[in-house]
C-alpha cells in the first residue's frame, strides 16, 4: 500500500461539483493499494501516519503528530501511485489491486481513523470517481510512505 501525504493548512475534494470531503490543519492522504496488499497493511500505514511527527512545535520543529495536534485527515483513493513506468511512455497500472479488493482495503483504511479518538475529523473521497482536490500544502510538506518498508 502506498501513500503520499500532504501536510495541510486546510483541503477539499470534489466531484460533480458536489463537496465530498473537507478539512482544516491535518494531512491529506492519496491512498493507493496493490495487488499484493492485505489489511494489515493498511494498519501499518494508519498506525505510522497518526504517529509520525510532522507537525510543528512553538520552536518550528518537527515535533507534534497528527494525533498530538487533534489534526483532520481527507483520504482519496488514488490507484494511479501503484504506476510502473519501466516500458514505454504510458504508465502500466498492472500493480494496483482489482477494484472490489481496493475499495474494501480503502474502507478498511478509513475506519481505523474514524474509530480512532485523537483525530478530530475523517472526511473522504469517493471510490473510483473522478474528483477534484484542493489542497493548501503547509510548509510544504510532502511524503511517500510504502507499507512493504515499513513491515
Amino acid at each position: 500500500m502506498k501513500a503520499l501525504i500532504q501536510r495541510v493548512s486546510s483541503a477539499s475534494v470534489k466531484s460533480q461539483n458536489e463537496t465530498l470531503g473537507e478539512i482544516d490543519q491535518g494531512l491529506v492522504v492519496l491512498l493507493g493499494v496493490e495487488q499484493e496488499d492485505e489489511k494489515i497493511d493498511g494498519e501499518i500505514l494508519a498506525k505510522k501516519l497518526g504517529d509520525l511527527r510532522i507537525f510543528s512545535n512553538e520552536e518550528g520543529k518537527f515535533d507534534l503528530s497528527l494525533r498530538d495536534v487533534k489534526g483532520e485527515i481527507l483520504v482519496i483513493s488514488q490507484f494511479t501511485l501503484c504506476a510502473e513506468y519501466k516500458k514505454g511512455r504510458r504508465p502500466s497500472f498492472t500493480q494496483a489491486a482489482r477494484p472490489d479488493k481496493a475499495n474494501e482495503l480503502y474502507e478498511e483504511f478509513i475506519t481505523l481513523f474514524q474509530n480512532d479518538a485523537d483525530i478530530s475529523k475523517v472526511a473522504t473521497g469517493r471510490f473510483a470517481a473522478d474528483m477534484q482536490v484542493t489542497i493548501n500544502n503547509n510548509g510544504p510538506v510532502t511524503m511517500q510512505l510504502d507499507s512493504a518498508q515499513l513491515k
